[in-house]
């Protein structure tokens, strides 16, 4: 939590004022028993009406200013508190966007949408209460507790002993809570899981009937999480009725004292108000104070929590090389292996191919077989566990991932698209591509006809998720959108699985037809789509099962052939 507070550092002004605010209205509120006083032993006593309303318009002044006072103290604290809050914010998103697909394997998704979403609003909470609250409490504590010395010392040895107590017990609940906090909010990133799976595997679970057992599954981990949080609540509640009991008895005991030394000239009835005043002043601070402390304890659970993100450094180590050089094996896999995290077993074993420059290559395999994972090691989404890839003659690793990444277009199997005008999505794959640019790719992806018979054509607004367009619309402008760069290289993966065969056919002409056409990985389930691909690669359980041609592989690999015969069988002649 410590190393977030330097998101503080331009705020260094707000932080400083807004406290300095609040102790300035803790000082006319601590000078209101004296004011009070004043006019019992002075005004009322000697029945002088002049003087008692020349105190009571001081007690309105006192009022006014100490007002202005926490409004401005409030000004302050949440502008610093929302000011830290959008830069750490700001921090943590570029430090997730730079972790590895491994790293966000490893995390988990929910995990990290808790971490920005609940555990940050509870830190920027955190941290506009503690600006506003940390010192002026304590300083209206102990300031009340030094005037009642002043008053008279020993009836304020009640307000010392008061004060030790509370803070016991303060102490006590706060460092039994904080772990569990941590808990509660860990619980809650495996509750949005469950939520996130069952929103986006909706249709899914309906078509399997399954709705009441995601509910039982939801009830029991929701009822765990509320079981853990009344526990946790109804210990840290009781520091309000303990906060109360001990000040309730520290009261009752001063009005006592105070009557006693009363009754025998030693105190003025005037000091025993203003004495009694000051004890509810501890009163109201001290329950401010406890809340202060639930608070904090939650913002510091969850400050770990974001902190222990805002560390993780990528598994990934970028490259410094961004020259690139034209050598004609454009793509060499040599020896590669490679595993997900916290697998055992390799997902690809021992793949070995040279993709010249400009080659149509096709994966194909059953489900499971690795054609993804194989494609994801181009762009360097993983890491390989053993073995080399090297584009253009240099490992991947080598290179600066930025510059790399921007000299290959991926479409991945999910076609997303962002809400936002069409333009807008398309100049994702680049910044500055003009109309003409975008067209030219539109046309290439079989997408022209999609934004034209759209009203507004490219400034046709996408819904989030583009789920004002159809699947193969939007494959074709998720193709369209990794084209708009001309890439070097472009993977397609399973990207044209909702096109009609003819549209498909004319895709990859069209790509081939390209000037100085990119080097193409297409990956897909049909052999229709990878039949004219200058090399096919066969995929078996993570192992290569044959690599050559069509015609070779129709003679050379029985997986392929009979991959081949049943859909030919099924689709006729392509």
């Amino acid at each position: 939590m410590k190393k977030l507070l330097v998101y503080l550092k331009n705020y260094r002004l707000e932080t400083v004022l807004g406290p300095l605010f609040k102790l300035l209205e803790a000082s006319f509120e601590l000078m209101v028993p004296f004011v009070i006083k004043a006019i019992v032993d002075v005004g009322i006593k000697n029945g002088d009406k002049a003087y008692v309303i020349k105190e009571c318009i001081i007690l309105v002044l006192l009022c006014l200013v100490g007002y202005v006072s926490a409004v401005t103290a409030q000004y302050f604290a949440a502008k610093a508190a929302t000011g830290f809050a959008r830069d750490t914010k700001k921090a943590l998103f570029d430090n997730i966007q730079k972790l590895s697909y491994a790293d966000i394997d490893k995390i988990g998704t929910s995990a990290m949408i808790t971490r920005m979403t609940t555990d940050m609003n509870q830190v920027q909470q955190g941290v506009n209460m503690t600006i506003r609250l940390l010192l002026r409490s304590p300083f209206v504590v102990f300031g009340a507790m030094v005037m009642a010395f002043i008053i008279d010392p020993r009836t304020a040895l009640i307000f010392l002993i008061t004060i030790v107590l509370l803070t016991f017990v303060v102490v006590s609940i706060t460092a039994w809570s904080i772990p569990r906090y941590e808990k509660i909010q860990s619980r809650l990133d495996v509750l949005l899981r469950l939520t996130r799976e069952n929103h986006t595997g909706l249709r899914v679970i309906r078509a399997f009937g399954l709705e009441g057992e995601e509910k039982d599954k939801f009830n029991d981990k929701n009822n765990a999480l509320m079981k853990l949080q009344k526990f946790v609540g109804s210990i840290t509640a009781l520091m309000n009725p303990v906060t109360y009991a001990i000040l309730n008895l520290s009261v009752a005991y001063l009005i006592y004292k105070g009557a006693v030394h009363v009754s025998h000239g030693e105190l003025t009835q005037g000091s025993v108000i203003a004495l009694y005043n000051l004890m509810m002043q501890i009163l109201v601070e001290l329950i401010k104070l406890a809340n202060l402390v639930i608070t904090m304890t939650k913002a510091i659970a969850s400050g770990n929590r974001v902190q222990e993100l805002m560390e993780l450094k990528s598994s990934m180590e970028d490259g410094k090389v961004t020259e690139f050089k034209r050598a004609e094996n454009h793509v060499e896999f040599k020896n590669v292996s490679m595993r997900y995290y916290g697998d055992s077993e390799n997902c690809l074993s021992n793949v070995t191919f040279t993709a010249k420059r400009g080659e149509k290559i096709g994966v194909i395999g059953g489900t499971g077989s690795g054609k993804t994972s194989l494609i994801n090691l181009i762009p360097r989404f993983y890491d390989v566990y053993e073995g080399t890839v090297l584009v253009d003659g240099r490992d991947v690793k080598e290179y600066n991932l930025e510059a790399f990444r921007e000299r290959i277009g991926v479409v991945p199997q999910k076609a997303v698209l962002f809400h936002g005008t069409i333009r807008d999505n398309m100049k994702w794959g680049k910044d500055d591509a003009t109309d003409e640019e975008i067209y030219e790719a539109l046309d290439i992806a079989q997408a022209r006809a999609v934004v034209d018979e759209k009203e507004g054509g490219l400034d046709y607004v996408v819904a989030q998720g583009g789920k004002n367009f159809s699947g193969g619309q939007k494959q074709r402008l998720t193709i369209a959108r990794a084209l708009v760069r001309k890439p070097e290289i472009l993977i397609l993966d399973d990207s044209a699985s909702a096109l009609d065969y003819l549209t498909d056919k004319n895709l990859r002409n069209a790509i081939a037809n390209m000037d100085n056409p990119p080097t193409t990985f297409i990956v897909s389930q049909r052999t229709s789509a990878v039949i004219n691909c200058d090399k096919i690669i066969v995929l078996d359980n993570g192992e290569v099962a044959g690599i050559g041609s069509h015609d070779e592989l129709m003679n050379t690999c029985d997986l392929y052939k009979e991959i081949y015969d049943s859909q030919f069988k099924k689709e006729g002649a392509v």
